[in-house]
């Protein structure tokens, strides 16, 4: 009896192929799976040497009307914006154009003394939460603006919270004065100079300081998302009261950056070169900090500063805004770069973050 094996080899050959596809699944697309299942949305970017190695998208740029995510869409940035201020501040400090041991009296007044640019940079000048201040204060019907910000400081002084550089503890309040003294010290707008310092000449052409407006014109802007009381993920804008990304809407220096993850990694390949400010500039922002007791703080400017499991130099910053998580991991020594950009705050993202790093 005379077989027609054909059809069989092809079944075969067919599920060779099906088995070795799953089994090669890489172990960050595992990770982005689970992370998936549990709800996450958000874009995913890891990078070996300046090369992305995986880059995906899950979840909805819209939850109100089911839009795909897709990995070219704009995030809010939230603190992750903190080393651009940082950056400008370098520049212009290799300009000459002010020195980190310069005490801030000299750019802007606040009743704050003895208190230097490096202090703003490295999270050590005690100075009080500009956004609890506004939060009590200010009328949300308005969107404030730095000066409103710096008025505001002086008119309620709350205390300082410790001496400066006694201890390191994170301060948006010194990000917004950092780009009212960049603004001061160059005489130009903070925005014109992200733009015509870093964003153009990498070629982030994606990456601005939007407008609530401008962002409403941009078709592939990944909206922030929160749960409302019925569990439905709903614009966090349309938490007017507690979403300070409304109020404080025209604010510089500590967020309001918004961009896509290949427009970081540009970014994280600029860091690599010195494009932007020499070796010597860059190290310090990768350093830790001395206290006034000695001991060091593992933050530089704008950066966080740690070790990997074999003691490799590791760099990074989370961003936090309603409706986003963001963050950029920087494996010095391995030339490793994740990226991962969330826009509806889930939980899985810390876990997700451990799985992409290792």
């Amino acid at each position: 009896m005379n077989l027609d094996l054909k059809p069989l080899t092809s079944i075969v050959i067919f599920c060779m192929i099906t088995l070795t596809t799953a089994t090669a699944q890489s172990p960050h697309q595992i990770a982005l799976d689970k992370a998936a299942a549990a709800g996450f949305s958000g874009v995913t970017l890891v990078a070996q040497n300046g090369k992305i190695t995986f880059e995906a998208s899950t979840g909805k740029r819209r939850f109100e009307t089911g839009e795909a995510l897709q990995k070219t869409d704009i995030f809010e940035l939230a603190s992750v914006s903190k080393q651009f201020t940082a950056m400008i501040v370098m520049m212009l400090q290799e300009r000459g154009k002010l020195q980190y041991d310069d005490p801030i009296s000299q750019y802007v007044q606040v009743p704050y003394p003895n208190i230097t640019i490096r202090h703003l940079l490295t999270h050590t000048s005690g100075l009080p939460d500009y956004q609890d201040i506004m939060d009590k204060h200010w009328d949300k019907t308005k969107v404030a603006d730095n000066p409103a910000i710096i008025q505001y400081l002086n008119r309620y002084a709350p205390p300082a919270l410790f001496a400066p550089n006694e201890k390191y503890e994170y301060s948006n309040t010194g990000y917004v004065l950092l780009a009212s003294i960049a603004e001061k010290a160059s005489g130009r707008d903070f925005i014109e100079l992200c733009r015509e310092w870093i964003f153009r000449p990498l070629q982030m052409t994606d990456t601005d300081i939007r407008t609530l407006e401008a962002k409403a014109q941009v078709k592939n802007f990944a909206a922030g998302h929160l749960k409302n009381e019925q569990g439905q993920y709903i614009n966090a804008n349309k938490f007017h009261a507690s979403d300070y990304t409304v109020w404080l809407g025209n604010r510089k220096g500590p967020g309001r950056i918004s961009s896509t993850a290949q427009d970081l990694l540009k970014w994280d390949q600029a860091l690599y070169t010195q494009r932007l400010v020499s070796a010597k500039t860059l190290e310090q922002a990768f350093s830790p900090h001395k206290l006034n007791n000695g001991t060091v703080s593992n933050y530089g400017f704008g950066w966080d500063i740690q070790k990997d499991a074999n003691g490799g130099r590791v760099v990074s910053h989370t961003g936090d805004n309603p409706g986003y998580k963001t963050i950029i991991v920087r494996l010095l020594d391995q030339q490793k770069t994740v990226i991962v950009l969330n826009n509806n705050a889930h939980e899985t993202m810390d876990s997700l973050i451990a799985d992409l790093v290792k």
